[in-house]
């Protein structure tokens, strides 16, 4: 594929991505302010907009077999918890803000998480094992098979934790 027509479409994905996450986040809020209609609205552009970012994928060869996935998934968040978040947090942190650190050193902190999760599919390849996860509806931490009293990321109490099966 040409090199530019390549890197349009990785700004499509990126683009795509980011609207899609939006718009869900904007029908979370539509429907605490009692508007169910414009939530359905915004998640169902938002379901859209994710269709626009696989096919983007898809054109970039992007999407590989699970195990090569696996693998990408594993290193793309060992790069983001280990070089991004400690730079922003580094950032937030020289300019003593301190709402900035925690969430930033909590995201680094889930993102780990998350990097062991995938190493753990990886050694174990788990698709023979059925697990239930559990998601901190504060700070994205994922718990796998147990439900924890606590966050031990952010303090959340149990309740505040989506369950996955």
């Amino acid at each position: 594929m040409d090199e530019k027509l390549k890197e349009a479409f990785y700004k499509v994905y990126e683009g795509e991505a980011k609207a899609a996450l939006r718009l869900k986040i904007f029908a979370k809020k539509a429907e605490e302010e009692g508007l169910p209609q414009i939530a359905k609205l915004f998640r169902v552009i938002s379901f859209s907009e994710e269709i626009h970012g696989e096919r983007a994928l898809r054109m970039l060869k992007e999407i590989k077999d699970t195990e090569s996935n696996l693998k990408e998934s594993f290193q793309s968040e060992t790069r983001v918890a280990g070089v991004a978040y400690e730079e922003f947090l580094g950032l937030a942190e020289n300019l003593g803000d301190q709402m900035a650190s925690t969430i930033l050193s909590q995201s680094r902190d889930v993102e780990e998480g998350h990097a062991k999760l995938y190493k753990y599919a990886i050694n174990h390849l788990i698709g023979e094992r059925e697990t239930t996860y559990y998601v901190c509806q504060l700070c994205g931490y994922i718990s796998d098979g147990i439900l924890p009293e606590n966050c031990p990321i952010c303090s959340a109490s149990k309740d505040q934790f989506l369950e996955f099966r």
